[in-house]
């Protein structure tokens, strides 16, 4: 295979030469530019990217840490990084970690080792400390709160939207209220237990462990729920899950075995997924796709590190 050396003795130019006309330099003569062109198609000479990108600094890739490519979570927050790539310019590389360390420490390296320009963490397994380490290496930017640290970051305060959440279905008269969460460790996760725990502290409310519910990520999981529920001799009347697909399995369940919904157990959603539409679930908005858009934007600027919180909307419908 022909290397740049033998493209310069070939057309009668200097290695400089050939180098200036694969980067579009300016300052080549037509007669120049031409003969290299000419000495390159007759070698099916093809230029590496890799070594250009490096010359120049960027790579115009940016990865994407997601734990799930089937949720429609993180679905949508890919969608809205990827328009917004699309728009300037830009390639995704797609990490899917299934939240193990090792993976998301491989995209991390890729930052260090310059094969990207930027790293989008849509969701984390690793510790702050390693993310720290390696934010000395490019832009890192996570979709959680991340005030104090040298990254930068778009996020929902988890503590004052589940409480909000909570406050909506005491207001509906529930007083046995539980929830379901996806990871038990997860960042978000601990600020919404720590909500909840409040929520019962301050209505000198009794904390009840069977009525909190961990990893519920799939349909199937909101199915699994409502049959733990039946088991209760004294179940809640209410349930604030953090996945409007969680929240869809139960209410298909609910509708099979003929438990009424909201009459005898209100189910409040998270995110506002089409499927919440679809099935008049009352939810919480989140903006995921606008999200992912300024994940993006955050990743390619240049500046110093920045964070901005996006506001969440209840919807009600039918379910509470």
């Amino acid at each position: 295979m022909a290397n740049i050396k033998d493209i310069a003795k070939m057309a009668g130019v200097s290695v400089t030469t050939v180098s200036r006309v694969l980067n579009n330099h300016p300052y080549v003569s037509e007669e120049k530019r031409k003969a290299v062109k000419h000495a390159m198609e007759a070698c099916n000479y093809q230029p590496n990217l890799n070594a250009v990108h490096l010359s120049k600094g960027e790579t115009f890739l940016i990865g994407v840490v997601i734990p799930f490519t089937n949720h429609p979570y993180f679905g949508l927050l890919v969608e809205g990084i990827a328009n917004e790539a699309v728009k300037n310019n830009y390639k995704l590389i797609l990490f899917q970690t299934n939240y193990e360390e090792e993976r998301e420490i491989e995209a991390l390296k890729m930052l260090q080792y310059k094969q990207i320009d930027a790293l989008i963490i849509c969701s984390r397994k690793c510790t702050w400390n390693t993310i720290e380490e390696y934010a000395a290496y490019g832009p890192i930017v996570l979709c959680e709160d991340s005030r104090g640290k040298n990254v930068s970051s778009i996020y929902i305060d988890h503590y004052q939207t589940f409480s909000k959440a909570l406050a909506y279905l005491h207001n509906k008269g529930h007083q046995k209220i539980g929830y379901c969460v996806g990871r038990r460790s997860g960042a978000n996760s601990k600020l919404r237990g720590k909500a909840y725990k409040d929520f019962l502290r301050e209505r000198k409310e009794p904390f009840n462990h069977e009525y909190v519910f961990y990893d519920c990520l799939k349909f199937e999981d909101g199915v699994q729920v409502v049959q733990e529920l039946m088991k209760m001799s004294s179940p809640p009347t209410a349930l604030l899950v953090t996945s409007d697909m969680v929240a869809a399995g139960m209410i298909t369940y609910c509708k099979e075995i003929g438990v009424k919904v909201p009459e005898e157990l209100a189910i409040m959603g998270f995110d506002n997924q089409p499927i919440a539409k679809i099935m008049h679930i009352t939810t919480m908005e989140l903006p995921l796709v606008e999200m992912g858009r300024k994940l993006f934007l955050q990743a390619i600027d240049n500046k110093e590190s920045s964070h901005e919180e996006i506001k969440v909307k209840l919807i009600e419908r039918k379910t509470v």
